[in-house]
């Protein structure tokens, strides 16, 4: 898919209900698009499928019909793939034709991505790629700088978790997350980000104060923020890693999300982590 055209703002775009949180002690990081690149450019494996399923009208603009797919898929990021599935058997039905099962979907959508992490973490694992070339730009320097502040820091993905398990230690990202570490269940019923960010407060007894988040998902911003955390959304342009552009529909989901600081990347964490603490 490509990114509809990027928009050059300053590095730290702050929203108006934006305020600083001195009393961070919890950092919760989404994965695929706010750390990792391994599944980089998802968005078009998947809405490729969509296109070769979806009955279409014989007038109908192909450019408003992707982006309009390009909306929904966005807008189900940070869920396990699943949902986006349904969302997408009910869009056939609605038009008259003879959807699949949401299943079927998935399984295709899961085969073909599949092979494009497969060539990346072959590329990993025989050298001819450094492991950090798919790490959003300036993500490892975050990191070190997180843990150096003494934060509690925990990992949250809508991907299987045992694959974000393999590709965490693969990207050499593990030790960072005292926290935890927690993905995707089989059974979708038993896994949600909500769920989990309720269990970690418990489990804590941290208030919303004391919470930032990360990620390039709807999500998480919104958990966060109903959390009375702070929620800082990435809008990553997978195509051009490192381009400091933001992704303008992503930051169009997430800012509607509640997101209360706009970033491509992690190029000046210093300076990023200031304005999130006030300090």
């Amino acid at each position: 898919m490509q990114p509809a055209p990027s928009a050059n703002l300053d590095e730290i775009e702050k929203r108006p209900q934006f305020r600083p949180r001195p009393d961070i002690s919890h950092v919760v990081l989404d994965f695929d698009g706010t750390l990792s690149l391994l599944r980089g450019n998802w968005q078009t494996t998947m809405l490729n499928l969509f296109l070769e399923w979806l009955p279409t009208n014989g007038d109908e603009s192909r450019e408003v019909l992707q982006t309009d797919l390009r909306a929904e898929i966005l807008s189900f990021n940070g869920r396990q793939p699943i949902h986006q599935m349904r969302a997408f058997a009910a869009r056939v039905e609605a038009r008259g034709g003879a959807s699949q099962p949401a299943e079927t979907y998935l399984e295709g959508y899961a085969r073909r991505l599949r092979l494009d992490v497969n060539a990346r973490i072959e590329s990993v694992c025989t050298g001819k790629v450094d492991r950090d070339e798919f790490l959003v730009h300036g993500a490892r320097t975050l990191l070190d700088q997180l843990r150096a502040k003494g934060f509690c820091l925990t990992l949250l993905s809508g991907t299987d978790e045992d694959f974000v398990r393999e590709e965490t230690e693969l990207l050499g990202l593990t030790h960072y997350f005292d926290g935890g570490i927690f993905g995707g269940t089989p059974d979708p019923a038993h896994f949600s980000k909500e769920r989990v960010y309720a269990d970690l407060m418990k489990r804590d007894g941290i208030r919303g104060d004391n919470l930032l988040s990360f990620g390039d998902g709807p999500v998480e911003i919104k958990s966060t923020a109903q959390l009375g955390g702070l929620p800082v959304a990435v809008a990553s342009d997978e195509c051009a890693n490192g381009s400091g552009k933001v992704h303008a529909e992503k930051r169009a989901v997430l800012v509607g999300a509640g997101a209360e600081i706009v970033i491509a990347d992690y190029r000046d964490a210093a300076n990023l982590l200031s304005v999130l603490l006030g300090s």
